[in-house]
């Protein structure tokens, strides 16, 4: 595998849940990314102890946070994104991607119109009133909190990172992570954000810094890529090849 020679003073700050960011960094390193990381993860998930009801004809999944908090059955589920899916059949479920993001996934539901009861397993943070709408189209769903998402304060490592003038990769995964970076700043490092969905971007609009960019398509892939194409620009410039 060859590693990108990246500029010393280029460093990855990652918020994500730890375990989360552990996985995308080794994805990035997969594909040849190799930054200086700084761990800081501004939400961390607290598990809550969920039954699911016996007479589910399946289960919807916005997470692989849902997918983890609950036993695995032989029955269908309706995963947001490939990476929840392939978490879910792991577990047992039949699982079903949408390939997107959450209106792609209840686009995906009313085509294949199950039979209800379903089940909504989610963080106490969620968007879009899913089982709300699904119920309102004819299709019998529930919700049920299966974890939270609890906030937690950048650490001094990070902080000091933000407050340099060197350059820092912020990758950033959902709106309320956008959120809580966002309120603890103002910073003057220059920041290259790179938000997963357009939602994610607005909440980070608060940040100052090179620029926001979103990923083509709501995905880590999609996340990879972005941050590998910033990646080989500074080395372009760090090494003469490109232009500043």
């Amino acid at each position: 595998m060859l590693a990108v020679a990246m500029t010393s003073d280029l460093t990855l700050l990652m918020t994500r849940p730890m375990a989360a960011s552990e996985a995308f960094v080794e994805m990035l390193q997969q594909a040849g990314v190799d930054l200086k990381v700084v761990m800081s993860p501004v939400l961390e998930i607290v598990r809550r102890d969920v039954t699911l009801p016996s007479d589910l004809a399946g289960v919807v999944f916005t997470s692989k946070n849902g997918v983890a908090a609950v036993a695995g059955r032989d029955l269908p589920c309706w995963c947001v994104g490939d990476s929840t899916a392939a978490a879910a059949k792991e577990a047992g479920w039949r699982a079903v991607s949408a390939g997107g993001d959450a209106e792609a996934l209840y686009q995906r539901i009313l085509a294949d119109a199950p039979r209800g009861p379903l089940l909504h397993v989610r963080g106490e943070h969620a968007r879009g009133n899913l089982a709300e709408r699904l119920s309102a189209a004819g299709i019998e769903t529930r919700d049920v909190v299966a974890y939270a998402q609890e906030a937690r304060a950048l650490t001094d490592e990070a902080k000091r990172l933000l407050m340099r003038e060197n350059p820092v990769v912020l990758p950033l995964f959902s709106p309320r992570s956008a959120q809580h970076v966002v309120s603890q700043g103002p910073y003057t490092a220059p920041l290259q954000v790179v938000a997963i969905s357009d939602a994610v971007a607005e909440e980070a609009a608060g940040l100052r810094g090179q620029g926001i960019e979103i990923a083509k398509t709501p995905d880590a892939v999609s996340m990879v890529a972005a941050i590998k194409h910033f990646a080989d620009a500074a080395c372009r410039i760090e090494s003469g090849t490109g232009r500043a």
